[in-house]
């Protein structure tokens, strides 16, 4: 049988503010595996978001367990967390998070440096040209557009050669026409890769690309065939 590559089980997360205490997540278990493509789609509040945090072990649930790769994530330190995502995992944001002093290019060899090896130019070139953009290698974040920021933010993600791609409303910021050409690349790079695929969105369409949909509702989970 398939071992899996992102395993949850029985996640609960609880916010407290000053006047209460706030479920987020309610009971949450799903299994994915290697080179799948799956959604998680929901409204806003859904708490879709917060689930990738805990999937990709940037925060921690109040109740339950991730294993990631093969490691319990609640048996690691933070720089064990951190080490498994420089080295195996990409993130593709909404609000594309690009370091503003830096070129199209030294953004996309970023990773390399924070895995703590040297800048691979030719493999950021190469990308930076696969997502069309081989013409604003030296151009900064300012010079680009929405949409040529998310194709920099595509290119970064895939640098490293990441197991897992975690995608956090990659078009949300984006009009129609570039919002497709964004996830047209994505697909792609993603199948030329051979990386699993978690996207998080709220456009059932763009869900109905990926092999499996998970909906969410009100904190709770629910696969959807």
């Amino acid at each position: 049988m398939q071992s899996s590559i992102i395993s949850a089980t029985s996640l609960t997360q609880v916010v407290s503010t000053k006047q209460e205490q706030l479920t987020i997540l309610k009971n949450v278990s799903l299994q994915i595996y290697e080179q799948e493509t799956v959604a998680i789609v929901g409204t806003s509040g859904a708490g879709k978001s917060t689930l990738m945090t805990l999937l990709a072990g940037l925060e921690a649930p109040t109740q339950g367990e991730v294993h990631l790769l093969g490691h319990g994530l609640s048996s690691l330190t933070d720089e064990e967390r951190a080490a498994l995502r420089a080295n195996s995992i990409g993130f593709v944001f909404q609000s594309f998070l690009l370091i503003p002093s830096l070129t199209a290019l030294e953004n996309v060899t970023l990773p390399c440096l924070l895995k703590g090896e040297k800048e691979n130019i030719e493999r950021a070139t190469a990308l930076l040209e696969q997502v069309g953009l081989g013409h604003r290698l030296h151009h900064s974040p300012a010079q680009l557009s929405g949409g040529e920021q998310q194709r920099v933010a595509l290119a970064r993600a895939f640098m490293i050669q990441p197991q897992i791609l975690f995608a956090d409303e990659p078009t949300g910021n984006l009009d129609q026409a570039t919002a497709q050409t964004v996830i047209d690349l994505l697909f792609k790079l993603n199948q030329d890769n051979g990386t699993t695929l978690v996207l998080v969105t709220h456009d059932p369409d763009l869900a109905a690309r990926c092999q499996r949909c998970f909906y969410m509702h009100a904190g709770e989970l629910e696969e959807r065939l």
